[in-house]
């Protein structure tokens, strides 16, 4: 992939020495609240080694991000194919992030997501990005509203990989954004 330089950020492929973070992201109960499961090293390594070659075949996916002045990676901010969601058609462009809690509440993630954005109606030629969260998920769903997407509530959903154990983290709610409407924001 290119890398994405924002004010701040640099958004890049993965590299074998940001494994410690990206599994301390994906483990972390904080950051993980709004998620069904952990991932314990050997899951994050593989996880990492997949989305990192999607990026390779792709040129984009759920980024490493990168603050520029330290050389400090604070978690991820990308774009990603959805499959599996019987509300969306397979092949439909996702936004999504996850970082580090010491790095929340700074802008990153809206700065990042859009470049994302960018990238995506731009270079990609979407006619369209989505986003989809917890319901309860009131950080990242603000994230959503501040890059200027609208909620579809026709589109919410309960996602099938969450188990009913865990009913509390089923209902998701759908946000989308089209290029029509981001343009009109960008001129």
């Amino acid at each position: 992939m290119t890398i994405i330089e924002t004010a701040r950020l640099l958004l890049r492929n993965w590299r074998d020495e940001d494994r410690s973070l990206f599994h301390r992201i994906n483990s972390d109960d904080t950051v993980m609240e709004f998620f069904p499961f952990r991932r314990n090293r050997e899951e994050a390594d593989k996880l990492m080694d997949f989305i990192r070659d999607g990026i390779t075949r792709n040129g984009f996916g759920f980024a490493a991000a990168e603050v520029k002045e330290t050389g400090e990676l604070i978690g991820f901010v990308g774009l990603h194919r959805v499959t599996g969601l019987a509300n969306l058609p397979d092949g439909a462009i996702e936004i999504g992030w996850r970082l580090a809690p010491e790095f929340w509440g700074k802008g990153y993630v809206t700065e990042a997501a859009d470049a994302w954005l960018e990238f995506g109606f731009e270079t990609l030629n979407l006619e369209e990005i989505v986003s989809f969260a917890v319901a309860e998920n009131d950080r990242s769903i603000a994230v959503m509203r501040r890059i200027g997407m609208t909620r579809d509530r026709d589109g919410d959903f309960d996602h099938p990989s969450v188990p009913d154990s865990q009913a509390g983290l089923k209902h998701h709610v759908l946000y989308r954004l089209s290029r029509a409407d981001w343009q009109s924001r960008h001129q």
